[in-house]
C-alpha cells in the first residue's frame, strides 16, 4: 500500500472510535448569513464532541441555529470560521470532492419533512442515498446488493409491505421511516436529524423515536435536532444552543 497522502476524508479511513471516543468534533464555528443590509451572526464559536455510540440531543428557541449547526457538521453548509472533525480529520482541509464524499458515505440525514421523491417507491427513494455514492459505469456491479439491503432496511422499519407505494400512499410515520432507511443505505458513521417528529402526530412521533431507541441500542452515533423535551430526554446528552454558543 502507497504511503502517499490522500486528499480524502475518508478513503482508506481509521477504524471507527472505541466507544466513549470522539467521532465527530466542532471547534470555533462561526456562521453569518445576510439579510439585505444587516449580518446576522447565528453561530458564535460552537464547540460540541459526539463520542462514538453517543446520542446528543440539541435543543433551542426556534432561530437559535441548531439546523444550521446539524448542517455544518454534516458538510451540508461550510463556517465562516471554525472547524468540524471527523475522526480527527477536518472535514473542510481537503476540498468539495471530500466534503461530498464525507457527507454520501460518513453521515446520514432524516430531515422534518421527508424530502422524498414523489414519483419514486419506497425502494427506489431509499436507493437515491447509495446511488448518490457511485458513479454511472459502477453502479451497475452494486445496484442488486444495494437494492437487497434497502429491502432489508425497509422491512426491519415494519414496511415490507409497502415496498413498492409511492410517498402519497404512505402516512407520515411510514414516509418518515423510508427517510431514515435512505439515510441508513450507506451504513453511516453517525446519523444526523432534524426535528425528526416535528411533522408527526404524539403517537406516531413516538413510533419514530422508538426507531432511534433501537438504532441507538445498535450503536449507532446520533445527534438529533428538537424541540421536543420527551424526544431530548430519550438522548444521553442534551445541550442547550441560545443566542449562538452552546450551554
Amino acid at each position: 500500500m502507497s504511503d502517499k497522502p490522500t486528499n480524502s476524508t475518508t478513503a482508506n479511513p481509521p477504524p471507527l472510535p472505541q466507544r466513549g471516543e470522539a467521532i465527530l468534533s466542532s471547534t470555533g464555528l462561526h456562521k453569518h448569513y445576510k439579510m439585505g443590509d444587516n449580518d446576522l451572526h447565528v453561530l458564535r464559536g460552537v464547540a460540541l464532541d459526539v463520542k462514538q455510540g453517543e446520542w446528543v440531543a440539541i435543543v433551542g428557541a426556534s432561530g437559535s441555529g441548531k439546523s444550521t449547526l446539524l448542517h455544518l457538521l454534516g458538510g451540508l453548509d461550510k463556517p465562516d470560521k471554525g472547524e468540524v472533525h471527523f475522526q480527527g480529520k477536518n472535514v473542510f482541509a481537503f476540498g468539495s470532492k471530500a466534503v461530498d464524499e464525507y457527507r454520501s458515505k460518513s453521515v446520514g440525514f432524516v430531515f422534518q419533512f421527508y424530502h422524498l421523491l414523489p414519483e419514486l417507491n419506497a425502494i427506489d427513494n431509499v436507493l437515491t442515498g447509495a446511488m448518490v455514492t457511485h458513479s454511472v459505469l459502477k453502479w451497475p456491479s452494486v445496484a442488486r446488493q444495494s437494492h437487497a439491503r434497502a429491502v432489508e432496511l425497509l422491512t426491519s422499519l415494519g414496511l415490507g409491505e409497502r415496498l413498492t407505494h409511492r410517498p402519497s400512499k404512505l402516512s407520515g410515520g411510514e414516509r418518515q421511516r423510508v427517510a431514515i432507511a435512505r439515510a441508513l443505505i450507506n451504513e453511516p458513521s453517525v446519523l444526523l436529524a432534524d426535528e425528526p417528529t416535528g411533522n408527526l402526530d404524539e403517537k406516531t412521533g413516538e413510533q419514530i423515536l422508538d426507531v432511534f431507541r433501537d438504532l441507538h441500542k445498535q450503536g449507532q452515533s446520533i445527534v438529533m435536532v428538537t424541540h421536543d423535551a420527551k424526544v431530548a430526554n430519550a438522548a444521553d446528552r442534551r445541550v442547550t444552543l441560545e443566542r449562538g454558543r452552546l450551554k
